[in-house]
């Protein structure tokens, strides 16, 4: 971990044995130190004030209290800890726990369902240890934004980020294309995704006129619970992607977990598909939004946005340069507002992003593409 204090977790889980595997495992991590384990959420918050944990493995479904009722609790108290679920790989589960996501939790992990100790306790590791990474790394740039940096001279620094890559960006570059109407806007995001959703695509006009595609890194079941989350808060059509079907304004998308989606000629040649796919992985990501990025680069050439939004690792990166190429609008969320900044920061250090901007404010981005205002600012 990167901490020079080690990162402070409770275990929260009313079975035994997922304890033990969970403890198990963290006492192997370097920078981690296991303060207390807990059956329950009410044993949990009873204890928080003398073990002053960082992070909670939390379990959803608990006798007493409920891990989601541990983050309501934390989320009204304001009390800054963070989550990281447990959950089970059942429809049930799933929804759950895409409802913890949007109250906060930092990311999930699913429970282990094989029968051998050894498989189960290697499929946790090799899970949470880059989550635990990626928490490590939020709380000690979070530490050192508060004792450091005042609030008045990160709104420079950003700032000046945000100048530097528009004066660096919007000139048009010899082989970049000619920027057009956005008739199509392609999402690429990861860990605080769901939350980072549930904020943005409620703010999307219901008119907006084109389809939204989203890749966002879960696997399966899980899309399907937050797709129907998010169909329930936006005014625009949420659903998870099948394959082949035509892709209809107004509508957003959302990749299968455990899959990949991409963007297809219909056999008119004329209209575009959404093909699923269950080719390999990209940058361990299935579904991968280099993976979509990469169509669409093919079949919106000067006609596209692609977003990239909070999440750990570079993928889409690769695929946004294609769509950069081909003369898309590539709009990243800032610094500030990102759970895990890791996706945006590596489009932005390579220098194919347009506009940088907080969450709140990449639907209204989106808006001006799709109608030209922004295209015709950057040109």
């Amino acid at each position: 971990m990167l901490n020079r204090e080690p990162l402070k977790i409770l275990i929260v889980d009313d079975t035994a044995i997922f304890r033990k595997i969970i403890k198990d495992i963290l006492i192997e991590i370097p920078g981690v130190e296991v303060v207390g384990v807990a059956q329950n959420g009410n044993i949990a918050l009873k204890k928080l004030s003398c073990l002053k944990p960082d992070l909670l493995i939390l379990d959803i479904e608990m006798p007493e209290m409920s891990g989601i009722e541990v983050l309501e609790y934390l989320k009204n108290e304001e009390i800054a800890i963070g989550a990281v679920m447990l959950s089970s790989l059942t429809q049930t589960g799933s929804a759950i726990t895409i409802k913890a996501l949007e109250l906060g939790a930092f990311d999930f992990i699913a429970k282990p369902q094989k029968n051998n100790l050894e498989e189960n306790k290697q499929a946790v590791k090799d899970s949470i240890t880059p989550i635990l990474k990626a928490f490590a790394r939020k709380k000690a740039a979070d530490n050192t934004s508060k004792n450091k940096i005042t609030r008045k001279s990160v709104s420079s620094t950003l700032d000046k980020r945000r100048k530097a890559s528009l004066s660096a960006l919007s000139t048009n570059k010899p082989g970049r294309l000619k920027k057009g109407r956005a008739e199509l806007v392609a999402i690429g995001i990861s860990t605080g995704g769901p939350n980072a959703l549930a904020s943005m695509l409620p703010e999307i006009p219901g008119d907006i006129g084109v389809p939204i595609l989203i890749v966002q890194h879960m696997p399966p079941v899980f899309t399907g619970s937050l797709a129907k989350s998010l169909n329930a808060k936006c005014s625009i059509k949420v659903k998870e992607a099948v394959n082949r079907e035509s892709l209809i304004p107004n509508t957003a998308y959302i990749a299968p977990g455990g899959k990949q989606m991409k963007i297809a000629s219909n056999a008119d040649g004329k209209n575009r598909i959404i093909k699923i796919t269950d080719d390999p992985p990209e940058n361990s990501c299935k579904p991968s939004a280099d993976y979509l990025f990469r169509s669409v680069s093919q079949h919106y050439t000067g006609s596209a946005t692609g977003i990239i939004m909070t999440g750990m690792g570079a993928d889409g990166t690769q695929g946004l340069k294609l769509m950069h190429e081909s003369g898309s609008i590539i709009i990243a969320q800032d610094e500030a507002s990102c759970i895990v900044y890791g996706m945006p920061k590596e489009a932005i250090e390579a220098g194919i992003v347009d506009v940088i901007v907080p969450l709140h404010r990449i639907a209204g981005k989106i808006s001006e593409t799709v109608s030209k205002k922004l295209n015709k600012r950057i040109k």
